[in-house]
């Protein structure tokens, strides 16, 4: 073996030592960064599904808060309601006795009501409180005058007095009636001198409660429970703690006392939030939130074993998967080892390195739409692109698709030059595709590409971009820019189109985008370009600039023969100076002749859908005042109408039992047509007697003034039940 042999033999042994060891040290640093991987997706997933526990459990908190405080607005309203009879009937004491009767009777939910008179305030009768409940069905009247119970002493009567307004008592078991879990509302009532005389109340049953505390098992393991004022348990799983033990009492028999001390500060406060708590060795988050009007509180803790199950189980897998990658990582490292081992010469690299590139290039390009016309069977559009690349491989891209009679197109350019943008421009068109299956607003894809590119740009790389929706059938194009240059648009002339610049996707990523929109008519078109049409260079450093670009697409010509005369005028204006930017363009001409995309009169739709709450009035408002500006409807017309539906939306809230009312407004310029829905029991409004109002109040049936009012106001009201659901139809005329 002569000195030459012998050399390359000791070379060939050190490439295949320093290949060896950069494997094992690639081995390792994939090893790293898969386990890194893991651990991000960990926390992420972690986060995601616990914001999506707290959403689920916020949702069921306020369902059921909702429902409490069903319950309690129809007790209260039962009493308010009963307030002037009352002060009426402290005329006539023997009558009074007909005030517990009569709530009792009309209210399903109250169990109980005495109307409790101020010691002495009748000197005949120092203590006079009747009292009327419902037992087993049964109505049975008596008295809480008795010398067992003295009634001034209760909470029930002494705290309304003090406040001088309706007050909910502690829930307390009613001994010796029924041992059942109660609370009482209580209002006082004055006399015509103002002065304090009595106390008319309400009693609750809580049965319900702990059913309605736990109607959604949102995770296996989760319950919830329900304190009063004073943190004593109104709902617990364990049913031996309710009213026996206060959370407080109940904190100071776990470990993790603190945590569960500032979570009972938090409740008895009346605070909303939510703590991570731990319990016989297992941590637990629990979201808590007040009742109102009640005092108590409410909270859902969820184990959060059972909140991460299904994420342990795709952790293994992807334990799995690492190990499988990791295992093709080698196989593919010791092929690239073999491989390097063949290429010994720098001419042999860089001849694989063009290879590559090459094989790039034609990936790259493959991704992108280029078969054209690219829908032969349309007639009513034209449609033509262009991508010419500055290097091997583009950092430009353009795209299109249809779905659902809708024309998805797009043009983006790529900062930077080279493989990092087109791997970029791969990104970018991906997500287009992937979103845009699925979703159909400009504003909304565009704001899911910019923060996905954004959470993901640690090359602090930015793509220029411009999406576009357009209706087919009517013409209406919906477009979003992200830092792109104006598409021309070609109607009467070439101008440019009106956009609002906004920032380029993956800079900010909750960045803040604008959707526009624009009306096409037949023969209109969109030419969407990058801007290495417009700053392309000749030799005297001169850009081709807009104005030439517009003389260049003068004349109505098919797409492509625009697109051609595009890259024949900017390579004649060029030269030989080579090209510094990619060349990408789209022109889009509209050929839909029909009369659909004609502009509709002018008439305007509003929706909204209100929980069985009557807070939620100030929404209805809100959807009345937004109709009267749109329409110039004068004030007190506006204020008949709002008058009107809420007493129409009340009624549904109160009486319906439906969880949900929908109200859908149809206005024009000479009408509004409201459109009540609910899923309640079946009521026609339509066929209530009509009230006779010259009659006074004392002599009328108690109700039905409401829906004398909106009959009296609207034009017209109409009703059906139609799929189970009540349809109460309203129109006022404006003109």
């Amino acid at each position: 073996m002569n000195v030459t042999e012998r050399t390359k033999k000791l070379a060939e042994k050190a490439m295949k030592r320093r290949t060896r060891w950069t494997g094992l040290l690639l081995i390792i640093v994939s090893v790293a960064i898969l386990e890194a991987i893991s651990l991000v997706q960990a926390y992420y997933a972690q986060e995601g599904i616990r914001q999506e526990a707290k959403t689920k459990a916020e949702s069921q908190l306020d369902a059921s808060r909702s429902g409490i405080l069903n319950i309690v607005n129809q007790v209260e309203s039962a009493v308010r309601n009963s307030v002037w009879v009352a002060q009426w009937s402290l005329q006539v004491p023997d009558s009074l006795a007909n005030i517990p009767k009569l709530i009792v009777n009309n209210n399903p939910l109250v169990a109980g009501s005495t109307i409790a008179m101020v010691p002495n305030y009748y000197k005949d009768r120092p203590l006079y409180s009747p009292y009327t409940a419902i037992t087993n069905g049964e109505i049975i009247e008596t008295s809480l005058a008795t010398p067992e119970y003295d009634y001034p002493s209760q909470e029930w009567f002494v705290k309304p007095i003090e406040l001088d307004r309706g007050y909910w008592s502690e829930p307390y078991v009613d001994t010796g009636g029924g041992e059942i879990l109660m609370t009482t509302y209580s209002v006082p009532i004055k006399d015509s001198q103002g002065k304090t005389a009595a106390v008319l109340t309400a009693d609750l049953d809580l049965e319900w409660l702990t059913a309605l505390a736990h109607e959604t098992k949102i995770y296996p393991g989760a319950f919830s429970t329900v304190v009063s004022r004073t943190g004593r348990l109104l709902v617990s799983p364990d049913n031996s703690l309710i009213m026996n033990t206060t959370i407080d009492e109940y904190a100071a028999t776990v470990k993790d006392t603190a945590h569960f001390n500032a979570l009972n500060r938090a409740m008895l406060n009346r605070e909303t939030g939510s703590i991570q708590v731990s319990h016989n060795g297992e941590k637990n988050m629990v979201y808590y939130a007040p009742i109102d009007k009640t005092g108590w509180a409410m909270n859902i803790i969820i184990p959060e074993k059972e909140m991460f199950a299904d994420l342990r189980k795709l952790d293994n897998l992807i334990r799995i998967l690492q190990v499988l990658g990791l295992l093709l990582i080698i196989m593919i490292f010791r092929a690239i080892a073999k491989s390097q081992l063949r290429f010994k010469s720098l001419s042999e690299k860089k001849e694989l390195m063009e290879g590559e590139l090459k094989i790039a290039s034609d990936i790259q390009m493959s991704m992108i739409p280029k078969t054209f016309p690219p829908f032969p069977e349309r007639k009513d559009i034209d449609l033509s692109a262009a991508l010419v690349p500055a290097k091997e491989v583009s950092g430009d891209l353009y795209d299109f698709f249809i779905r659902d009679e809708k024309l998805f197109f797009c043009i983006g350019d790529v900062s930077g030059k080279g493989v990092p943008a087109s791997l970029l421009m791969a990104v970018t068109r991906s997500l287009f595709r992937t979103i845009g299956a699925h979703n159909d607003n400009p504003k909304d894809m565009v704001t899911s590409m910019n923060k996905s590119m954004s959470d993901m740009n640690e090359s602090n790389m930015f793509v220029t971009f411009i999406c576009c929706v357009l209706n087919l059938k009517t013409g209406k194009m919906q477009y979003c820019n992200a830092g792109h240059n104006a598409p021309l648009i070609f109607t009467d002339k070439i101008s440019e189109l009106p956009v609002n610049p906004n920032l380029p996707l993956g800079v900010i990523r909750n960045m803040e985008f604008t959707l526009q929109e624009v009306t096409l008519h037949h023969d209109d078109a969109i030419f969407l370009y990058t801007d290495g049409i417009t700053e392309a260079e000749n030799p005297a450093h001169e850009l081709f600039g807009i104005q030439r670009l517009k003389e260049t697409l003068s004349g109505r010509k098919p797409a492509q023969a625009h697109l051609d005369n595009v890259k024949k005028a900017v390579a004649d204006f060029v030269k030989e100076a080579p090209q510094s930017d990619d060349l990408t363009m789209l022109f889009f001409h509209y050929l839909n002749n029909t009369e659909d995309n004609k502009p509709a009169q002018s008439k305007s739709m509003h929706s909204i859908t209100l929980t069985n709450d009557i807070s939620q009035l100030s929404r209805l408002e809100g959807l009345i005042s937004k109709i009267a500006e749109e329409h110039h409807i004068p004030h007190p017309v506006e204020s008949s109408i709002n008058l009107a539906m809420e007493e129409a939306v009340t009624n549904v809230i109160m009486y319906s039992g439906s969880e949900k009312v929908n109200i859908q407004a149809e206005s024009t310029p000479d009408e509004i047509i409201f459109t009540i829905t609910d899923c309640g029991k079946p009521f026609d409004p339509t066929q209530a007697p009509d009230v006779d109002t010259s009659k006074v109040a004392v002599d009328r049936p108690i109700g039905g003034l409401g829906i004398h009012l909106y009959r009296k106001i609207m034009d017209s009201v109409t009703y059906k039940r139609q799929d189970n659901k009540n349809i109460l139809t309203l129109t006022k005329k404006i003109q």
